[in-house]
């Protein structure tokens, strides 16, 4: 917190200073006689009315009256990684978007809009990554119109927590509505400390053929789901053979410096007999051969088995990524 020379807390932001991270704190009014204060880190998405709005590093938005204002104070755009490569938002959001590629997209100014026919939300939504060309409101109807034409839900992907990231966007979305469905993270590392390991028995291949789609948790996968699959630069599959069906499966797509990793699936009967690590560690070394040498993947907020997995294989959260839902045309989210 901002400490004046005569040592008291003092509140040095303002409006002006929406859009940058900050930190403050606040009076916690919990109805006792002891003064409470609460710190909230964020991006100042707005302070309108007497109102403060905070956006925290994983979406969620902080509402703080300015009389309840003890200290603030503007903070550095990011904080210094505990680990991993050194990467931007935009640069990790183009990767991953060139390693799950839509069957159609168009574009509407600096925005991508994406479909295939609705498998994965990731496949079927606005990465937003600029100005769309048109002001918010007449986007957002060309969007819904789009997505409409192809009988989708209109969604919208954007991202909180690092630098370049969309905290203001996902305001202005909430404030006409649309509603937050899906919030995961994107976690980064480098890539030789995951190829370190164990592979014996994962056989590759470049196709995801009977036996890895026998394991693939998405059952009755389409023609349009297979495209999206093996869309990407360099796509690798990976599987542990078992007895009816694979003991373990994934899929690793290699751009430039970067691989991701995605479908990563263990039997329920395997697990904790590190086959998860075993595939990555496969995938990995396929990686380094291609010249990779930093890794992504995806991670849901409440998966603590492949958080804990993922941690340590030396990988660490770079942002927070969320689906944004249009809202019905009474207004209510749908």
């Amino acid at each position: 917190m901002e400490i004046s020379a005569a040592g008291r807390l003092v509140v040095r932001i303002s409006a002006a200073d929406v859009g940058k991270r900050v930190s403050v704190r606040r009076l916690d009014e919990t109805g006792g006689t002891q003064q409470n204060f609460t710190d909230t880190v964020g991006v100042l998405t707005s302070w309108d009315d007497g109102v403060l709005m905070i956006t925290r590093r994983d979406g969620e938005r902080v509402r703080i009256p300015e009389s309840a204002l003890v200290a603030g104070k503007v903070v550095p755009a990011e904080p210094a990684r505990r680990r991993g490569p050194a990467a931007s938002y935009e640069e990790l959001a183009r990767i991953t978007a060139r390693g799950w590629r839509p069957v159609e997209s168009e574009r509407l100014g600096e925005w991508e809009l994406r479909a295939a026919s609705g498998f994965t939300r990731r496949a079927n939504s606005v990465l937003p990554l600029g100005d769309p060309g048109l002001p918010l409101d007449e986007a957002l109807t060309a969007v819904r119109r789009w997505y409409g034409d192809r009988g989708l839900p209109a969604y919208i992907q954007t991202a909180t927590g690092a630098t370049g990231t969309q905290e203001a966007l996902c305001a202005e979305l909430e404030a006409r509505g649309w509603t937050r469905e899906v919030t995961a993270e994107l976690w980064i590392g480098a890539l030789a400390p995951v190829a370190d390991r164990e592979t014996s028995g994962v056989v590759l291949s470049r196709d995801a053929d009977a036996d890895w789609l026998a394991r693939y948790q998405r059952k009755g996968v389409s023609e349009v789901a297979l495209r999206v699959l093996r869309s990407g630069p360099s796509v690798w599959f990976a599987t542990v053979p078992g007895e009816d069906a694979p003991a373990a499966i994934g899929r690793c797509v290699v751009d430039g410096r970067w691989a991701g990793f995605a479908a990563v699936e263990v039997d329920p009967s395997q697990r904790r007999r590190g086959l998860a690590s075993t595939v990555m560690a496969a995938l990995a070394r396929r990686a380094l051969d291609e010249g990779a040498s930093a890794a992504w993947l995806q991670v849901e907020s409440d998966n603590a088995g492949a958080r804990a997995l993922y941690d340590g294989m030396g990988f660490a959260a770079h942002h927070a990524y969320h689906h944004y839902r249009e809202p019905d045309v009474s207004g209510e989210a749908r």
